[in-house]
């Protein structure tokens, strides 16, 4: 059973700082890419960031480029993003997300992800 658990979310003054981690179970992670992408009230899920397999290839959405930073650990079978320089449009429920896929090839499209944590809350105050 594969499981993605989210942790680190809370609430942060803007201009603050928070890292994000997602723990992965139950699947080969070093076959994986992995992605956060963050839904705020009344609006649709956005992709945020995303990396391959190996950690070699990385994207950002404009909004956040400079600003957030994702990592992985697969010794750790860990996915991390850090964020600085929060702003209150920041504020979000924050989730990790899984696609098989072995090679450097990122998507952006939430239903090209077949395993989805069930979020953490991120609350940037102004």
């Amino acid at each position: 059973q594969v499981q993605l658990v989210e942790s680190g979310g809370g609430l942060v003054q803007a201009g603050g700082s928070l890292k994000l981690s997602c723990a992965a179970s139950g699947l080969r992670f070093t076959y994986y890419a992995m992605a956060w992408f963050r839904q705020a009230p009344g609006k649709v899920r956005d992709f945020v960031a995303a990396v391959s397999y190996d950690g070699g290839n990385i994207d950002y959405a404009d909004s956040v480029k400079g600003r957030f930073t994702i990592s992985r650990d697969n010794a750790k079978n860990t996915v991390y993003l850090q964020m600085d320089s929060l702003k209150p449009e920041d504020t979000a429920v924050y989730h990790c997300a899984g696609r098989q896929g072995r090679n450097s090839y990122l998507r952006r499209r939430d239903d090209d992800y077949a395993f989805w944590g069930q979020g953490t809350q991120v609350t940037v105050s102004s």
